[in-house]
């Protein structure tokens, strides 16, 4: 009997699918080590998580039958009470992708645009591949390996629906200051959005007056989308919980759009938790502070040139492709991360 002949759009067969750092057990079984690994591929917290989001974690586990709460709500309420704003300007995904995901959905249709900058993260691309709509990619400057703004300004059209920037941005670590965001903001068309993907927000001190956060936007009345996540500082990557943060006729639009139960039970009541942890945000801060300089310093002791992170890990230019480098490091129990669009250059996430 004959296989059946698979017929799928090609919005899916177009798809490049996301590649994540690997994993330390296959490190392991591939390369047959026995020892430590490190792994410094994925910007997760090396402190671990939150330890209040451990302690929610260990009273909630008797109640892990139970279906989440399908609106979110504890976790709606704290964290519009630590931010400061309403809650019915929160959304809250299956990590800050599935908000990614719903953006595509509820925003974009066939012949629709989006701006990124090049290279970037990846699943901007993904959710306008699915839309049907077309990704216009501006390269990254070359001194500092940042968002062109002006370029990417110039690059809007009629078309576009979404412009994405990652500040910091990933996988550089580069930030846009507040005449890039205004730049961007006046090529938008009527019907667009920037969307501001702040999953590395909390390694920016909130003191910062020249940081453009995002949410100072939307209270003005900007058309702006901000993406958080709770897996970067925070600690609760496998977790798998993010949220947009817009006004409030944006939020109810992506809500119709949102599967039911998207977070799960432990994941709202460990995040809910984290929120308030101001004291592991800090400590990690100072780590991460510690650990740029310390991968910097080492850089340079090589000859080998960075570029400047304000972000958890360190963009390092090997002066050569970079494959070879990574493979050696791999053999050593060190991973990670090598890029096809960066071909000489390995990001190092921030360690202990």
């Amino acid at each position: 009997m004959n296989a059946p002949r698979l017929s799928v759009s090609d919005r899916i067969s177009r798809l490049v699918p996301y590649q994540p750092g690997k994993p330390m057990d296959d490190v392991k079984r591939e390369l047959g080590l026995t020892g430590e690994i490190v792994k410094l591929a994925s910007n997760e917290n090396p402190l671990g998580p939150s330890p209040e989001a451990m302690a929610a974690l260990r009273e909630v586990l008797p109640q892990l039958a139970l279906y989440p709460d399908g609106g979110s709500h504890a976790l709606r309420n704290a964290v519009a009470e630590k931010l400061d704003v309403p809650a019915d300007w929160l959304l809250f995904g299956n990590g800050s992708d599935e908000v990614i995901h719903l953006l595509g959905l509820t925003f974009l249709t066939p012949g629709d645009e989006i701006v990124v900058g090049d290279p970037t993260f990846s699943l901007y691309e993904s959710a306008a591949t699915l839309a049907g709509a077309r990704t216009v990619k501006v390269p990254l400057t070359r001194s500092d390996f940042a968002h062109d703004c002006q370029k990417m300004a110039a690059a809007v059209t009629d078309k576009t629906r979404l412009v994405f920037v990652a500040n910091p941005h990933n996988p550089t670590g580069s930030v846009i200051d507040r005449a890039g965001v205004q730049l961007l903001l006046d090529a938008l068309p009527e019907r667009a959005f920037l969307v501001l993907d702040e999953a590395y927000v909390e390694y920016i001190d909130e003191s910062d007056s020249d940081f453009p956060f995002a949410l100072e936007y939307i209270q003005a009345g900007a058309p702006v989308i901000s993406l958080r996540t709770f897996s970067k500082m925070f600690g609760l990557a496998g977790l798998r919980v993010g949220f947009g943060i817009a006004r409030p006729e944006v939020i109810s639009l992506l809500n119709q759009a949102r599967s039911p139960f998207n977070v799960n039970l432990a994941a709202q009541v460990a995040a809910a938790a984290a929120i308030f942890d101001d004291g592991w945000v800090n400590a990690g801060r100072l780590n991460n502070r510690a650990g740029l300089a310390q991968l910097a310093f080492g850089a340079e002791t090589l000859g080998l040139t960075t570029v400047p992170s304000r972000a958890n890990f360190l963009l390092i230019d090997t002066g050569r492709p970079c494959q070879a480098m990574f493979q050696a490091l791999l053999r050593r129990g060190v991973i990670v991360r090598a890029f096809g669009s960066l071909p000489t250059m390995l990001r190092v996430t921030v360690g202990t």
